[in-house]
C-alpha cells in the first residue's frame, strides 16, 4: 500500500526548513550548554547519548557509522569517556578479538538533572495538541529523524 502524498508549496518547504533550521540550532546550544556541564564537548555527550540509548554495546567502527566521524575521533572520544568513567571497554563475548563500548552503569543518572528541567514544558506544550495532532507531529518527528540518520549513516560509509 503506497502513503498517500499531499503538494507542497515552497512557501510551505521553506517555512518548515526554517523552524528545522532554528530548532537545530536552538537543539545545538542546549546541548551545548548541557555538555559544558557535564565537563565535555558536544561531540563527546552526544556520542554518550548514543551509546547509552543503543540496544547494546557498540564497536568503534559502528559509533563512527552512526556519528559520521572517523574510527580515530572516535577513538579520542572513547578514550575522553573512559577516562572520566562514563564507558568502558569490554570484549566481545561472542569475539574476543573484538573490543565494544558500554555505558558504565549509573553513568548517565549522574546527568539525568540536566534533562529533567525540559519535561515539565514539554507537557504544558503537548497540553496544547490535540491527540490527533500529537501523532501527526510525532509521525513526523519521526520520519525526520529517519531520513536524518541514515544520511549520517550514508556520510560515515568510506568512498
Amino acid at each position: 500500500m503506497t502513503e498517500k502524498t499531499y503538494p507542497v508549496t515552497d512557501e510551505e518547504l521553506f517555512r518548515f526548513a526554517e523552524l528545522g533550521r532554528e530548532g537545530s540550532t536552538l537543539t545545538v546550544l542546549r546541548h551545548t550548554r548541557i555538555a559544558e556541564r557535564m565537563g565535555l564537548s558536544g561531540t563527546d555527550h552526544k556520542t554518550f547519548d548514543l551509546v547509552g540509548h543503543a540496544e547494546g554495546p557498540l564497536t568503534a567502527g559502528r559509533i563512527a557509522e552512526l556519528t559520521g566521524l572517523s574510527t580515530g575521533a572516535v577513538t579520542g572520544v572513547i578514550d575522553r569517556l573512559e577516562k572520566i568513567g562514563l564507558v568502558r571497554r569490554v570484549r566481545d563475548p561472542e569475539d574476543r578479538r573484538k573490543v565494544l563500548v558500554e555505558v558504565v552503569p549509573g553513568a548517565a543518572d549522574r546527568y539525568a538533572p540536566l534533562f529533567e528541567s525540559i519535561m515539565e514544558p514539554l507537557r504544558e506544550l503537548l497540553a496544547r495538541f490535540s491527540p490527533a495532532e500529537r501523532k501527526a507531529i510525532e509521525r513526523y518527528q519521526t520520519v525526520m529523524n529517519e531520513h536524518l540518520r541514515a544520511e549520517l549513516e550514508e556520510r560515515g560509509r568510506p568512498a
